[in-house]
């Protein structure tokens, strides 16, 4: 059942989240965009309000939640009702697949990234961005995690439990980047992106169908 119910509530404060922590958000685009491929059709996996995939020119997104959807739309992403498990494409339609702190809300990642295999062209790549369990401020997120009203109902992954999937379900040569090594609250200033992951907050991976 897609976790919806906080983000219809709260979508306003959702929303202002990325303008309420600008370097934060902007350190997270340009950890995303550093392995972005710059064209071929793209589309964001839980596109929610569209501030991941309207700056970065993804120009597909799907969500399951109606209110996340007008938001991306306003933003210029030609939306579409679904789920991560369950993608409303056909087979090999996309060069890229991006999907950005969604993994957490889905019932079946597993199943996620199978469907995202299957509507990505041979060669073709997937990005994932998430927060890193593992890391030192990823645990300080599972010990406040119910008092977040979004993040109430989250799972979070390790970078290796990501990998694992990856290569379980037809993905190859990953390659990840990093940021944000502080709380958010104290971030006033973009945060240079690091390689690799196990030291940040947020992470980001790339991967080619084999």
């Amino acid at each position: 059942m897609p976790r919806i119910v906080p983000f219809e509530a709260h979508h306003e404060r959702y929303d202002s989240w990325f303008e309420r922590h600008e370097a934060a958000y902007y350190s997270e685009l340009l950890a995303v965009r550093a392995l972005l491929p710059w064209n071929g059709r793209g589309l964001e996996v839980g596109v929610g309000t569209g501030r991941f995939a309207a700056p970065l020119g993804v120009q597909w997104g799907i969500d399951p939640s109606p209110v996340m959807r007008s938001y991306a739309a306003r933003r210029g992403i030609s939306t579409r009702p679904g789920t991560a498990e369950e993608l409303p494409f056909e087979d090999e339609f996309f060069d890229t697949v991006l999907s950005v702190t969604t993994i957490c809300f889905v019932d079946d990642a597993r199943r996620m990234f199978a469907e995202a295999r299957r509507v990505l062209r041979p060669g073709g790549q997937v990005l994932v961005g998430f927060i890193d369990r593992a890391s030192e401020l990823g645990e300080q997120y599972l010990h406040q995690q119910l008092d977040n009203v979004f993040y109430r109902e989250a799972t979070f992954y390790s970078a290796p439990e990501v990998q694992t999937l990856l290569a379980d379900t037809g993905f190859e040569r990953p390659v990840w980047v990093q940021t944000l090594s502080q709380p958010l609250d104290e971030i006033v200033e973009i945060e240079p992106i690091k390689a690799g992951h196990g030291r940040s907050l947020f992470v980001v991976v790339r991967a080619e169908r084999s």
